[in-house]
């Protein structure tokens, strides 16, 4: 699908959708709790796993494949949980294009069924999964391949599993899911510094929430004491900070352009909340009230962001830097490359596509802003954050902006497009 972006203003109040790294966390926890679980969730009103995203989706199928069953309706998700005595042999677990549900659940499933197939598509048989793999086969399960499809067998046992900290967060999350559902007790001994820390404070409040508590002594983490997975019956979704990233973006861009962002809590264990802090750094200017927040535009210039730790906003934030007067360095980059593309090189495509100016190392990207965009042809290169970044960069160019596969949004936000026409966005599908 090719969309067409009309330069000019947005205005208007958009309500975060529910977050997509809070909600894969409350969809597995949930499934295999020991009784069934209500999630209510935030933004646009969900009437059919068609309006979820799609690495939700994913999620949802590889986990009623294990057994769990689910009810979608408006606002509102009812999880039955698998039944421990009574597992599907075999089951087929395709994950689509979402890393979340392939690394969470790889463990997962083998700790729960002992044999499953694991299916993906697009660039996820090309992403990393080699250390986790090497820490599960250690322990018990075997791999018919490393590469998808493959089929594992044999549950994990307990012990010492060691895995690096510096690849992925998600191989630490799904060990940490895994181990309410062991037999035996384990520890998980990180072998390098942890990255993307903010995501594991996000798997560790929802586990807790499940009444499992997660105990962490310098790089060694374990279960506090021996529990699985108790409901709390009900639990709210918390509005997505990295998809809000966008809008909030899109409001401190112009003078004349005023977005609010609402159901955003600012004590969210959601680490993109950063967002703000790192919107300031550029000169933007913070209004909150309650969980609605307006970005406005000041004096913008350049600075210098480490992205490590909030990877996924560097493309909307390569936005700002376009925004701003001068030079600003994005650091420690390196593992964008082996996101839903390589996202240094297509945010790096996205700039000089609508007329910036933009330099890429292995591991940062350097954008030199101006204040203004050209406009012009966007490649989303099958990345999400890529069509929500060219989207909201129109309203810095002189001249349209048209985006190549903007279907790619709905891999995180279906609905992004009806937010944005909300905020008077001039969106026309080609």
């Amino acid at each position: 699908m090719d969309i067409r972006i009309e330069p000019g203003p947005l205005n208007g109040t958009v309500q975060a959708i529910a977050s997509k790294s809070e909600l894969h966390r409350m969809l597995i926890c949930a499934a295999f709790a020991d009784r069934p679980t209500e999630l209510s969730v935030s933004g646009s009103p969900y009437d059919g796993c068609h309006e979820l995203p799609n690495d939700i989706q994913a999620t949802i199928h590889c986990l009623q494949a294990l057994g769990a069953e689910f009810e979608v309706l408006p606002g509102l998700i009812h999880v039955m949980p698998t039944d421990h005595s009574s597992k599907p042999e075999a089951p087929l677990l395709d994950c689509g294009e979402s890393g979340s549900t392939f690394r969470f659940l790889l463990p997962v499933a083998a700790a729960f069924s002992g044999h499953a197939t694991f299916s993906g598509s697009g660039r996820l048989p090309e992403r990393p999964i080699t250390d986790l793999a090497d820490a599960l086969e250690k322990h018990g399960v075997s791999f018919s391949s490393r590469i998808l499809p493959f089929t594992i067998q044999g549950k994990p046992n307990g012990g010492r599993y060691e895995i690096p900290g510096n690849i992925s967060s998600q191989y630490l999350t799904g060990l940490l899911l895994m181990l309410p559902l062991l037999e035996e007790e384990a520890q998980i001994h990180l072998t390098t510094a942890l990255v993307s820390s903010g995501y594991i404070d996000i798997t560790t409040h929802i586990m807790e929430d499940f009444g499992v508590h997660v105990s962490c002594a310098g790089n060694i983490w374990e279960l506090y004491e021996r529990k699985t997975y108790t409901s709390p019956h009900h639990l709210h979704v918390g509005g997505d900070w990295s998809n809000a990233a966008a809008f909030l973006t899109a409001s401190m861009l112009r003078k004349d352009q005023f977005v609010i962002c609402q159901s955003l809590l600012p004590d969210s264990p959601q680490g993109d909340r950063k967002i703000i802090s790192l919107l300031e750094a550029f000169g933007a200017e913070t209004t909150v009230t309650g969980d609605s927040i307006l970005m406005k535009s000041g004096s913008l210039h350049g600075t210098t962001v480490d992205i490590d730790e909030t990877p996924d906003l560097l493309p909307v934030l390569a936005v700002a830097a376009c925004a701003a007067q001068g030079t600003t360095h994005f650091t420690n980059a390196a593992r964008l490359r082996l996101k839903e593309s390589d996202r240094i090189e297509s945010v790096a495509g996205l700039i000089r596509d609508l007329g910036g100016t933009v330099e890429t190392s292995p591991d940062s990207l350097t954008v030199h802003g101006t204040g203004t965009l050209r406009g012009g042809t966007v490649n989303a290169a099958n990345d999400h954050r890529i069509v929500m970044a060219a989207a909201i960069a129109a309203s810095l160019c002189e001249a349209p902006v048209i985006i190549h596969g903007a279907e790619a949004v709905n891999k995180s936000y279906p609905t992004f497009f009806e937010d944005f026409a909300a905020v008077k966005g001039a969106a026309h599908v080609l």
